[in-house]
């Protein structure tokens, strides 16, 4: 069906068999050291096995002195070893590898002992200043580069990839709104270039020439004052060209500025795509073969950018990640057959910004696969009974049922995908409710008996009589019990969200977490004026630290007040009257919104028939206590396992 995403494509001397490559992405699989571990190996097979034209790895320090902690290095000729296990697995399942040669900048300085290379001195607070790099210095981190190429083609990679984009050290240098050096390495754009074009040289001096080098590069600077722009970016891309690379990775985002950061690893907030144009600008004006990435979670998308001449390759990360066979579903016809990313960054970004090993919302194999490729299908099968028909119990069901087991779902309400549905009514996240409704889709093509407008009674539960049950009946908003408050003057946010209710007037949400913030901005879409009450400190602490930025800029922009460490106390004819730092205001209001978080629903009923059956009762995700999709999904699978 995509003929031109799946169109072999030969730079140099290596053919890649598609046009789908897996970009350069953290996981933390390696040890305190930097060296592959099984995981990691594993981790890269099984997306090569999915159908992956070629996989980048995730950065790999040049020098020990700049990596950071839990960061993959080719600092020393002992490294070699491991990397020759990676390719080896890559190449066995039909891949092509390349690995991504890395320097620090500002990104080791919270590892002690790490040494940052930077243009010039940077300032960190009263008698703190790291030291701008000297030329001998930056003749090291050149002649390191060339020693990790060297170690890399003894390791088996196919190509390699110099990283010079996100204000590493090779994009500071380049950037004028950081590199102020006076010296032949700062000053016009040639001299700024100049350690990045001799650390390609020195790259392509030590790789067979048949080899591709490519480079990844912002489109410009985000968000930096006097930083680099398109046009800059175009003329140094002439001249890498010249000084050894054979193809562009367009990139954005840079870790100077946190909404900036959203461009690194855009979260749903961002239009997916966002970043061809810029690279389709580069393509044009360079003529050099270009990677495009930016948010492409969709085979048709990335086919059509293709088919259009504004990119050559498609760099798909996050969304291979979510479903490793990616590639192969989409190249036999079966896109509805896809898990789609929806770029929540709960268990990839979010977890490698805190030195966590990466996992997935949807995709409780990633990190995981030799264990999950161990899972044999059940040779007792057994009546399974799933409670509840949101993303938990839709994943329950499905891993119960290619396991080997008859399933029956029931869902109390005429659709399947419970939170993931509610969440879609956002704006910006109607992704959450598309890929709620493909997943239900996908249930029941498996063949599962699915029971809408169910409710598990005892009746219900004594005429099915399962062998076992897993309940996933979620959880329902709490509702304050504020002084002069009445059932016409409260309003829930999931009621608000699905229409059920709209807001009229001057409106206060109480709650300033995720799910009050998104509902307070949906709220401004219609034109009222919102202010977001808010105990803690500061609002959106439950959002991730990769979305984080940029939603509460749009919250911002959305013209939203919050107030923080403030508690509404009584609801007024006229207003709410909060108590903010030990002082009473009251605030106008002619509606007022909950989002104060959820509670489990009752299980009783369930529980009670489980026990008198002898019937083994797993509950998973809100049923236990109201968490995040990823929690209920994980628990559904390993629920489902343990039957």
């Amino acid at each position: 069906m995509y003929k031109n995403l799946f169109e072999p494509i030969t730079i140099n001397g290596l053919t890649l068999k598609n046009r789908i490559i897996l970009p350069a992405m953290g996981t933390r699989y390696c040890t305190d050291d930097g060296r592959v571990i099984d995981q990691l190996v594993d981790y890269h097979a099984r997306r090569a096995k999915g159908g992956c034209g070629m996989n980048v790895t995730e950065a790999v320090a040049i020098r020990h002195s700049s990596a950071v902690t839990k960061m993959l290095q080719i600092s020393d000729d002992s490294y070699i070893e491991g990397y020759k296990k990676l390719t080896d697995a890559i190449h066995e399942n039909g891949g092509k590898a390349c690995i991504q040669l890395w320097e620090s900048g500002m990104a080791c300085m919270r590892t002690p002992g790490a040494k940052a290379l930077l243009p010039n001195d940077l300032p960190l607070g009263p008698g703190m200043v790291l030291s701008g790099a000297t030329v001998e210095e930056i003749q090291d981190s050149v002649k390191a580069f060339g020693e990790a190429a060297k170690r890399a083609v003894k390791a088996g990679f196919d190509s390699v990839e110099f990283h010079a984009a996100h204000f590493y050290a090779p994009h500071a240098f380049l950037t004028p709104a950081f590199n102020k050096r006076t010296d032949e390495y700062g000053g016009s754009l040639e001299n700024r270039a100049r350690y990045l074009l001799e650390s390609i040289r020195e790259i392509r001096r030590n790789i067979p020439d048949e080899m591709p080098m490519l480079m990844r590069i912002d489109a410009f600077d985000d968000f930096l004052p006097n930083g680099l722009t398109i046009e800059d970016i175009i003329e140094f891309c002439k001249m890498a060209k010249e000084a050894g690379v054979d193809v562009l990775s367009i990139s954005r985002g840079n870790k100077l500025v946190p909404v900036a950061m959203n461009y690194e690893v855009p979260s749903i907030d961002v239009p997916r795509g966002f970043n061809i144009e810029n690279a389709a600008k580069i393509k044009e004006a360079t003529g050099m073969p270009t990677i495009g990435v930016g948010r492409v979670n969709d085979p048709e998308q990335a086919d059509g950018y293709i088919k259009d001449g504004k990119i050559d390759i498609i760099a798909m990360g996050r969304s291979q990640i979510c479903d490793p066979d990616f590639a192969n579903k989409a190249m036999e016809g079966r896109a509805e057959d896809i898990i789609r990313c929806v770029g929540c960054n709960q268990g990839c970004y979010d977890n490698c910004t805190s030195s966590t090993p990466i996992t997935c919302l949807r995709n409780p194999e990633v990190g995981r696969e030799a264990e999950f490729a161990d899972i044999k299908k059940t040779e007792n099968p057994k009546k399974v009974l799933v409670i509840g028909g949101g993303v938990g119990g839709m994943e329950a069901a499905a891993r119960a049922k290619s396991l080997g087991h008859d399933v029956i779902l029931v869902e109390k309400t005429g659709e399947l995908g419970g939170q993931f549905i509610l969440a879609g009514k956002s704006p910006k996240k109607e992704e959450m409710e598309a890929a709620a409704r493909s997943r239900a889709m996908q249930v029941a093509k498996m063949g599962i008996d699915i029971r809408f407008n169910t409710e598990a009674t005892e009746a219900v539960l004594d005429e099915i009589n399962p062998d076992a049950v897993i309940c996933a009946i979620g959880a329902s908003p709490i509702m304050l019990n504020l002084e002069g408050a009445t059932s016409e003057s409260l309003m829930a946010a999931n009621d608000v969200l699905m229409g059920n209710v709209l807001p009229k007037g001057d409106t206060v949400v109480i709650g300033g977490g995720l799910v009050g913030l998104e509902t307070a901005e949906y709220i401004a879409t219609k034109g009222n004026k919102i202010t977001v009450v808010e105990m803690l400190d500061e609002a959106g602490k439950d959002i991730g630290f990769g979305r984080k930025a940029v939603f509460l800029a749009s919250i911002k922009a959305a013209g939203i007040e919050i107030l923080t460490n403030a508690k509404c106390t009584k609801i007024e004819k006229t207003g709410v009257i909060v108590e903010q730092d030990g002082e009473l205001k009251e605030i106008s209001a002619e509606s007022v919104v909950i989002a104060v978080g959820s509670a489990p629903n009752n299980a009783e009923t369930i529980e009670k028939w489980c026990q008198k059956k002898g019937v083994s009762c797993v509950k998973i995700g809100d049923a236990v206590k109201a968490r995040r999709a990823l929690n209920a999904i994980h628990e559904a699978v390993a629920a489902a396992i343990s039957i």
